[in-house]
């Protein structure tokens, strides 16, 4: 846009207080990203319009000199020129100076003010600038609430003062904890305000082009607006999986519940489910502990999701599953009801871990691998289990054929167990790690699959529900994660 606007040669002699208006605005919300972008794409001169030039920089920062190029010879400056129009890039500005200025256009319009437009939004097919500026503003003041803005803004304002304090690194730990708190979520924060500047930028550019009939620019400008609109929805999207731990890997652990073998094989269902949702979402899956039932399915079952924001999303399938079936295991072919419990666990890795985990306080038991099969299997003991004594919370790993590599996969999820434990403590929660079937019975499901009379799936929490019950069996649950996750942020109107 930059390039485009300074080959407007009319622009700047009709409207250069305008012109230079956008390019400050520019320079500011480059500043804010502290990307060096917009001085290397000035000193480009090709890019100006032609008979004008740049002159450099000065000691308070990058200038943007436009002038006549019959003015430049060897030496000059821009202080030795007179009435000469300057854009400053400023590196050295605080965040805190740039805070202070709410994004806006050249005549002061914001996205609260667009949006209190109530400009009408139409399809994207529509050449409507107001309609595609109103559906991008609505999108920025969503993925602001679901953002906590305000919140958003004090935890940095926080931790910048931490990050100031000279003692900070006489715990390198807790140093670098903040440190990386603080990039994450000021990486955020600018993102949003960039993508405010950025829609500020286009407007004025089409207001320009409007006054000075310039069919060209205003159709690049409409173009840059629709694009913008497009990028917002994944903005509002990744809004959802703002949590601390949302882009981590995870642990899925599913028990069958009340219904003895019809819900051993209702267990089983619920990790294939999640298993082939975990593929189509490009993640990793691997099992890392399984106890088969003994006549069909299994007991329990853990798996570990790796990939981005896996935790972020699996997150929503935490607690009781319910199916309504005719049961395959009842000769009179009669109607069950079965219940599976589904805990999801983050994995907070290294140097992120919450609970430190003592030598002393674990007690590591050895035995042959359980199930069916394998003349190596059930011959040696390969199988471990982990108790961590203070709390008994154990975990247990026998899908690997050596000792050593189910020891570190059962610590892992030890590791991860304990952690969730902690976090719960620190939220002043009283949920224990679901390894009991307290709650995994009538009355506490968070969704119902009903197969029989009819067939549906529906989620109690937000009453989202659909009919092709087997698509969802076969992994088709994105639906169901994105309404409930929308569904527990958007409620909160007071995070803006």
């Amino acid at each position: 846009m930059l390039s485009f606007l300074l080959r407007r040669s009319s622009s700047f002699e009709q409207k250069p207080q305008f012109c230079f208006s956008l390019l400050a605005s520019l320079a500011q919300v480059q500043s804010q990203s502290q990307s060096h972008h917009f001085s290397s794409s000035i000193q480009n001169r090709s890019c100006f319009t032609p008979g004008y030039s740049c002159l450099g920089k000065r000691s308070d920062g990058f200038c943007l000199s436009l002038i006549p190029s019959s003015k430049i010879s060897p030496g000059v400056s821009c202080s030795d020129v007179d009435s000469v129009k300057c854009v400053r890039f400023c590196s050295s500005q605080s965040q805190a100076d740039v805070d202070i200025v709410e994004p806006s256009t050249s005549d002061g319009l914001t996205v609260e003010g667009i949006i209190a437009q109530n400009w009408t939004v139409l399809g994207e097919d529509e050449s409507d600038w107001r309609s595609h500026a109103s559906a991008i503003a609505q999108s920025i003041h969503l993925t602001k609430r679901r953002l906590k803005w305000k919140q958003l803004l004090f935890k940095v304002k926080s931790l910048s003062e931490e990050l100031d304090k000279q003692d900070l690194w006489d715990d390198p730990v807790r140093a670098g904890k903040i440190s990386r708190e603080h990039g994450f979520l000021t990486g955020k924060m600018n993102e949003v305000k960039a993508f405010e500047q950025e829609l500020f930028e286009h407007i004025d550019m089409i207001k320009l082009s409007r006054e000075e009939n310039d069919a060209e620019m205003e159709s690049e400008a409409l173009k840059a607006l629709l694009e913008m609109r497009r990028n917002m929805k994944e903005k509002e999207l990744e809004a959802l999986l703002s949590g601390e731990h949302d882009s981590c890997s995870c642990f899925i652990e599913v028990q069958a519940g009340a219904g003895g073998t019809e819900s051993m094989d209702w267990a089983s269902m619920v990790v294939q489910m999640y298993k082939k949702w975990a593929q189509r979402k490009g993640y990793e899956v691997t099992i890392v502990d399984e106890m088969p039932g003994e006549v069909a399915g299994i007991k329990r079952a853990t798996i570990r999701v790796e990939g981005e924001y896996a935790f972020g999303y699996a997150k929503a399938e935490d607690g009781a599953h319910r199916l309504v079936r005719c049961s395959p295991f009842d000769s009179a072919n009669r109607r069950h009801t079965s219940f599976s419990a589904v805990a999801v666990i983050p994995i907070l890795g290294e140097g992120f871990s919450r609970f430190q985990i003592k030598e002393s306080d674990l007690r590591i038991d050895r035995f042959r691998a359980g199930g069916p099969g394998g003349q190596h299997a059930n011959t040696t003991e390969s199988a471990v289990r982990i108790t961590h004594i203070p709390t008994g919370i154990t975990a247990t790993c026998q899908n690997e054929r050596s000792q050593h590599s189910n020891k570190a996969s059962a610590m892992a999820v030890l590791q991860s167990r304990l952690d969730k434990l902690e976090l719960a403590r620190q939220a002043q929660l009283n949920a224990q790690h679901t390894q009991s079937l307290s709650e995994n019975s009538f009355g506490n499901q968070i969704r119902s699959y009903i197969l029989h009379p009819y067939r549906m799936v529906k989620d109690h929490r937000t009453n989202y529900e659909v009919s092709d019950a087997d698509s969802v069996l076969e992994g088709d649950i994105d639906d169901f994660i994105l309404s409930y996750l929308s569904a527990s942020l958007d409620k909160d109107e007071d995070g803006l």
